[in-house]
């Protein structure tokens, strides 16, 4: 009963906390495509404009803009900038159309496990909601997060202080090429449980690419 009602949260967050992370703190990324509008200036309307890989974006009046790293409020806001050199009082409009996506492994305790194209906030719920959630045996207070490439101990996170107590700090944002592994409830060794299942996906991975 415990476990359904901690699967009705993830699924509950998974829904409804990414639409409010995105309309107020989402913050943009190479791959994101996106709309602008200029009140009153049909002209200067751009329908579809992907961020560069460098993060840019190039607009008329405005030039080459900085995109990646910043909200679309702080990017209207700077094109509202450089557009008040040649109108008068402009009110732009920023939308993400389409959101990049971010390549996942989910695995251990989860009863979907492999590999997931996540998008919006890219984070632990998110990841978690594409494996269809945690099994009975997951051990919540272990759920590890394995960056790409990394060498030294993974990062830590306690799911259950996100379910029961809100801690959203745990629910952390992953990158391309990252590992999210949910532990059993028992003692394991990371070096023995949890890297072979690295070295695996790696090498599937190279194979498919």
């Amino acid at each position: 009963m415990r476990r359904s009602v901690y699967v009705l949260i993830i699924l509950f967050l998974v829904m409804i906390l990414p639409q409010h992370i995105v309309a107020q703190d989402y913050q943009l990324g190479a791959g994101d495509v996106l709309s602008i509008d200029v009140w009153g200036f049909e002209e200067l309307k751009i329908e579809q404009l992907p961020i560069r890989p460098d993060g840019k974006i190039a607009i008329p009046l405005s030039g080459e803009l900085q995109a990646a790293g910043i909200t679309p409020g702080e990017l209207a806001n700077t094109i509202t900038t450089k557009l008040g050199q040649y109108l008068k009082d402009p009110i732009v409009s920023v939308n993400v159309i389409k959101f990049r996506t971010t390549r996942v492994y989910v695995l251990g305790e989860v009863l979907k496990p492999g590999m997931y194209e996540i998008e919006k906030q890219h984070n632990l719920i998110d990841a978690l909601g594409s494996a269809g959630s945690y099994t009975r045996d997951a051990a919540k207070k272990k759920v590890y997060v394995i960056r790409k490439e990394q060498t030294s101990t993974p990062l830590k996170v306690n799911l259950l202080n996100l379910l029961e107590k809100g801690d959203i700090s745990q629910n952390v944002t992953l990158n391309d090429g990252d590992i999210v592994y949910l532990t059993k409830n028992n003692r394991i060794e990371f070096a023995k449980d949890i890297l072979p299942w690295i070295s695996a996906v790696y090498q599937v991975n190279e194979i498919n690419e």
